[in-house]
C-alpha cells in the first residue's frame, strides 16, 4: 500500500474539507465533484475563470480565482495538480499551517478503492480512444459509470462523469509514474514505446513502470495486454495476463476485418463473440476496440452492448475530429504527438481516398522531439506536404537547442512556420479540392485549423 494514499484515506471522508488547487483542470473538476458527492466539503482555486469553474460554482463548490495563501484557511487537506509547484503561495501556506498536501492521482487512487470494478486503460498511445470506447459501451449497457478521460467524449458532453454504479473508468498515464497510485481491478496496456524521456531513462525504464502498474491488479482481477506488441509482452513476462490482437493465440482476436478496418469480428478463445461495425476507421482503432471489448466482456457486459457501443462511438475530441472544409479540402484535427501515434493516423487516412495529404504538425516538447527525431522524420516523409509549426514547449525550456526547422531540413516538401497564424496562411495557400488537411499535435495546433475554417465563411 502506498503510504501517502493510506494516510490520505483518513482525510477523504464525509465532513472533512479538501481544497483543490487548479480545480478547473480536466481531471481536477470531476475530482472535486466526486469528492463532494462523497460528503466532503470542497473548495478550490484556479488562475482563471472558465466554463469549468462556473460549473463548479453552480454545483455548490466555492472557487477562488487566483492563488492566495488565505484560500487554504480552514482546509483539512490540499490536493494539487502536477502543474502546481512548491513555490505556489497556497502550497506554502498549507505547509506552514501543517495542512497535508496530496497529489491528484493519489486522490483518484483513494476513490478507486470504493468501486468493485476499476477499469484502467494505459499505453503509450491510444488510451484516450480506448477509454472512450469502453465508456460508450458501458453507457449503452446502462452501467452508470464514473469516468475520467483526458479528452472530450460526446456521449458525456465532457471528459468526465460522476455515476452511481459499481464501475469507475480511468484513463491512466505513466508519466511521472502517475498510474502507480491507482487500484485497478482490470489493467489494460495497449502498447509500450519509449516516451516521456524527460522522466524515464529509456524504454526499459518505461517497461518497468508498466510492469509495476500491472502488478497492482489483485488476484481476482485481470491484466489485459496487446498480444501483438513485443514491448508490452516483454514487460509483463511471467505474469498472468489476457491478450488481444490479430495474431493466432490471442485470447480476444480480430478476424475478417474490412479494408478500412471499420468492420470486423471478434473471437474469444477461437469462438465467435461479436461482430463490430465501428464509427471510426484504421487498424489502430481495431486495437483500441479490442482492448475495450475485452475489458467489457471481462466485467460481464453483454456482446450486444459491445457491438452497439463500438458502432455509436465516432471518436473522442481531437482524435481524427472533423473540423470543417476549406476550398474543397476536408480538415481534421488529431492529438497524435508520438511517432507511433502519427504513423497510425497516417496509415488510417491513406485508405480514405484523398488526392493529397497535407499534415500541419506541431511537435510536443523539446525532449521528445530530440529523443525521437529520426522517427518523426521517417513518419513525416510519408505525407505529400508537411507543414511544421514550431515545437510546443509545454512544461519545458529549450535547453537542448532543437527546433522544428531541424525537422524541415530532413523532410522533403516540408514547410517551416514559426507561428500558428503562419500555419493557417500556409494551409490557406495550399488547400485544393480533394485534399485532406490535418492539424496534428498535443499543443494548440488545432487553433490554426479552426482559424482556417472560419475564413471559408
Amino acid at each position: 500500500m502506498n503510504p501517502a494514499i493510506e494516510h490520505m484515506k483518513s482525510f477523504l471522508v464525509p465532513g472533512k474539507r479538501a481544497h483543490l488547487i487548479g480545480i478547473g483542470g480536466v481531471s481536477m473538476r470531476p475530482l472535486g465533484l466526486v469528492l463532494k458527492g462523497m460528503g466532503l466539503e470542497i473548495s478550490g482555486s484556479d488562475m482563471n475563470s472558465s466554463v469549468s469553474t462556473q460549473d463548479l460554482i453552480r454545483a455548490g463548490i466555492p472557487v477562488f480565482i487566483g492563488h492566495r495563501a488565505e484560500n487554504v484557511s480552514g482546509a483539512d487537506c490540499v490536493i494539487r495538480t502536477a502543474a502546481v509547484h512548491n513555490d505556489n503561495p497556497e502550497i506554502q501556506a498549507a505547509r506552514a499551517a501543517g495542512i497535508p498536501v496530496f497529489e491528484r492521482a493519489q486522490a483518484w487512487g483513494v476513490i478507486m478503492q470504493n468501486y468493485p470494478n476499476a477499469v484502467c486503460f494505459s499505453g503509450t498511445h491510444g488510451k484516450t480512444t480506448s477509454t472512450s470506447m469502453f465508456t460508450q459501451i458501458s453507457m449503452n449497457a446502462q452501467r452508470d459509470p464514473t469516468v475520467m478521460i483526458g479528452g472530450y467524449l460526446p456521449v458525456l458532453n465532457s471528459g468526465h462523469r460522476v455515476g452511481k454504479g459499481d464501475l469507475i473508468i480511468m484513463e491512466s498515464c505513466e508519466y511521472c509514474n502517475s498510474f502507480l497510485n491507482f487500484f485497478p481491478t482490470v489493467a489494460v496496456i495497449g502498447n509500450i514505446e519509449a516516451d516521456h524521456l524527460d522522466f524515464f531513462k529509456d524504454l526499459a525504464d518505461v517497461q518497468k513502470s508498466f510492469r509495476r502498474f500491472a502488478g497492482l491488479v489483485p488476484e481476482h482481477g485481470h491484466i489485459v495486454v496487446n498480444g501483438d506488441d513485443r514491448n508490452t509482452l516483454d514487460a509483463v513476462q511471467g505474469m498472468d495476463f489476457i491478450t488481444f490482437g490479430f495474431s493466432e493465440g490471442c485470447n480476444y482476436r480480430a478476424v475478417n476485418a474490412s479494408s478500412d478496418f471499420r468492420s470486423f469480428d471478434i473471437e474469444k478463445n477461437g469462438k465467435f463473440l461479436v461482430h463490430a461495425d465501428m464509427g471510426v476507421v484504421g487498424k489502430h482503432n481495431i486495437y483500441n476496440a479490442l482492448s475495450a471489448a475485452t475489458a467489457a466482456d471481462l466485467i460481464g457486459i453483454a456482446p450486444e452492448y459491445i457491438a452497439s457501443g463500438l458502432h455509436d462511438f465516432h471518436g473522442a475530441g481531437r482524435r481524427m475530429e472533423f473540423k470543417g472544409t476549406f476550398n474543397g479540402a476536408d480538415l481534421y484535427d488529431d492529438y497524435a504527438h508520438h511517432p507511433g501515434e502519427l504513423q497510425a493516423l497516417l496509415t488510417a487516412v491513406k485508405s480514405l481516398g484523398y488526392k493529397r495529404i497535407i499534415c500541419a504538425f506541431q511537435p510536443h516538447t523539446y525532449t521528445r522531439t530530440a529523443a525521437l527525431f529520426d522517427d518523426f522524420v521517417n513518419v513525416l516523409k510519408q505525407v505529400d506536404i508537411a507543414v511544421l509549426a514550431e515545437i510546443y514547449a509545454a512544461r519545458e525550456s529549450n535547453t537542448i537547442g532543437v527546433s522544428s526547422w531541424d525537422l524541415v531540413q530532413q523532410v522533403p516538401n516540408a514547410i517551416y512556420c514559426h507561428s500558428l497564424p503562419n500555419v493557417t496562411d500556409c494551409l490557406r495557400r495550399l488547400a485544393q479540392p480533394g485534399d485532406l488537411l490535418l492539424t496534428v499535435g498535443a499543443g494548440d495546433i488545432y487553433k490554426a485549423g479552426e482559424a482556417l475554417v472560419k475564413l471559408e465563411f
